[in-house]
């Protein structure tokens, strides 16, 4: 079945997708051909018979397809008297299963800059302190008097949490962008930087001001303008499922000069949020029952049009000079509203990208999430890094085949070559804690990661220096083998310097900068990283292939149009034997960890070998 060949060509635009002609060439030395369809969604498209050219019967048709990430799809016809498919892997005709299909994407790309590229996420008043003249009181906030002091973590006497700053801010991020492109850098992930009641500023109270403790909308030009200069995108973090309690918006205490909707069902903004009404009562809906988090109404029209309508908050954002954005909850955000997001993005900069925060499998979701093609571009693989880090830490490959087959046969390329991986986040312990800590517990969703209540016990939790560098090992390993696989590598500010962090507060602590504990080794080897992934263009939108996994190493390819690369890591701190696959074995070790080689691979060791595809 190797001389079978197909085209299929995009013949016009219709309503909401695309025609397409599709032409199949079949040897007739095969046998007699015939009941030749394409076969989309198992729904069955004939082909007809055109003509006999070059040995080759020629069958062709079209089909109408409308907008969507993926369709799968392969080749059905009848050999002589037995049916037979062409698909992606033809080890075996006569049968088909779902990883043998072909893909094909309607209407839906991701833009090339973000697909493979290297990324840094900023918790922006925890970075870097840049010249600001706004930085003075404000009510229910504390100002530390020291970029060394440890965070406040507790109510305030309002009870207020997350009320304590330090002055990070939009300017102290253009002073050190020169720094963040050593690390190789494309693009830059801003936590929320809108007015809001928090430090980590996920309870917005005006979507449409800059947080002064950050700065201001000429400061978030600059950065933009200046990352621009350097070839650094900028995206911002979005956060549309719900408002603070204390905002322009809900107004609970009266802090702003407009009627809330929480004072009055006369406000302007009563229909933003969700609600029960029973008589003369009102009954907000809160997002994981926290009171300050009043969830908005994705289906009020006075809602999306303040978001996403002409002249809306995205606009706003947009004209300012960010590239995209990362949706804060997405998976709890209406279909209607993603797709209302992505068309205002795309309306104010068609090569803009938008992705979410999706911690669960996006497939057993809501269809609009990503598989649409009219939601999001990508999402963070909260799934492939739970994959990778139950796998180095604890050695589980059940976990690691089943993401690795869901990745390839569930999403187009372009969605997981976008997708942002990364080291840590603002939401779970850091990465070098996480990879050196025996005090975690492997069962459950996120058994790797604590996230327990005893905050003075996180406070104070520290690695001993040979569990610090037992966790280094794992730590260069498992983001040697990141560097390889698709999505944007995103790096959590300070996890190139090893700063520790237990808990999703405690990992949220000031850059050290200059402090004598960084890590600087450790720097190094991710701007080495980040060479590498600038070197490997190919991988941008190469596809992914599992090779091997066993509780000691494993392995995978990373398949280009014109090359390829096997991608062999040891989790281990032993020396493992290795298989190298037979059209491998007469190429050179292209990139290196530790003492390893083409039979052995060293302590938590890694090899990188290329080649170029047969034509």
């Amino acid at each position: 079945m190797n001389d079978v060949s197909y085209k299929i060509n995009e013949l016009e635009k219709i309503d909401d997708g695309i025609k397409y002609e599709v032409t199949i060439k079949i040897p007739v030395s095969l046998g007699y051909i015939s009941l030749v369809d394409l076969v989309i969604e198992e729904n069955p498209y004939p082909l007809d018979f055109v003509n006999v050219e070059d040995g080759y019967a020629v069958f062709k048709g079209t089909v109408d397809l409308k907008t969507r990430a993926l369709y799968h799809y392969y080749f059905s016809f009848c050999l002589d008297d037995k049916k037979v498919f062409y698909k992606k892997k033809n080890d075996d005709i006569y049968s088909i299963n779902y990883e043998d299909m072909f893909h094909l994407s309607v209407n839906f790309s991701v833009p090339e800059w973000a697909k493979g590229n290297m990324m840094y996420q900023i918790f922006v008043d925890r970075f870097y302190k840049g010249e600001n003249s706004l930085f003075k009181e404000m009510p229910n906030r504390i100002i530390h008097k020291s970029w060394n002091e440890d965070i406040l973590v507790g109510p305030n006497e309002k009870g207020f949490w997350n009320t304590d700053f330090y002055g990070g801010n939009l300017r102290g991020i253009v002073d050190k962008l020169d720094y963040i492109k050593s690390l190789g850098i494309g693009i830059i992930y801003l936590n929320p930087i809108m007015l809001s009641q928090s430090n980590h500023r996920y309870d917005t109270a005006d979507y449409e001001k800059v947080d002064p403790y950050a700065g201001t909308e000429e400061d978030l030009k600059l950065l933009c303008k200046k990352a621009h200069e350097l070839g650094i995108k900028i995206v911002l973090d979005a956060v549309f499922n719900h408002t603070g309690n204390d905002s322009k918006y809900f107004n609970q205490f009266g802090n702003f000069p407009e009627l809330g909707a929480y004072q009055s069902r006369d406000s302007k903004y009563f229909n933003y949020y969700k609600k029960s009404i029973v008589g003369d009562k009102v009954y907000f809906y809160y997002w994981w029952q926290q009171d300050n988090l009043p969830v908005c109404d994705g289906y009020s029209k006075e809602w999306q049009d303040y978001i996403y309508g002409e002249g809306g908050v995205i606009d706003k954002w947009m004209s300012l000079g960010i590239d995209g954005l990362r949706l804060d909850v997405a998976e709890e955000l209406e279909t209607e509203f993603l797709e209302g997001i992505r068309r205002a993005v795309k309306r104010n900069n068609p090569d803009g990208f938008v992705y979410g925060e999706v911690w669960k499998d996006p497939k057993t979701m809501d269809w609009g999430l990503l598989h649409s093609g009219k939601g999001m571009d990508s999402f963070m693989n909260y799934q492939l890094i739970d994959a990778l880090v139950r796998y180095f830490k604890y050695g589980r490959c059940d976990k690691l085949w089943e993401t690795f087959y869901k990745q390839i046969n569930d999403y187009p390329k372009d969605i997981i070559n976008s997708a942002m991986t990364f080291t840590s986040t603002h939401d779970i312990s850091r990465i070098i804690n996480v990879l050196g800590s025996y005090d975690f517990n492997p069962k459950g969703d996120w058994g790797w990661d604590f996230d327990g209540n005893d905050r003075e016990w996180q406070r104070y939790y520290r690695l001993t220096k040979e569990q610090y560098e037992f966790g280094k090992k794992l730590y260069k390993a498992y983001l040697y083998s990141l560097a390889f696989l698709p999505g944007n590598l995103s790096i959590y500010y300070g996890d190139e310097i090893g700063m520790q962090g237990m808990g999703n507060l405690f990992n949220r602590r000031p850059y050290p900068w200059n402090s004598p504990d960084n890590d600087m080794e450790l720097l190094r080897f991710v701007q080495e990283i980040g060479k590498i992934r600038k070197n490997e263009s190919f991988l941008r939108n190469a596809e992914l292939e599992l090779l091997h996994a066993d509780d000691r190493y494993y392995g995978f390819k990373r398949i280009g149009d014109k090359e390829e690369a096997l991608i062999l890591v040891n989790r281990t701190l032993d020396k493992v034997d290795i298989t190298i696959p037979e059209e491998y074995k007469k190429e050179d070790i292209v990139y290196r960890l530790n003492d390893s080689d083409k039979k052995t691979l060293d302590s938590n060791g890694c090899i990188v070998l290329k080649r170029i595809r047969d034509k």
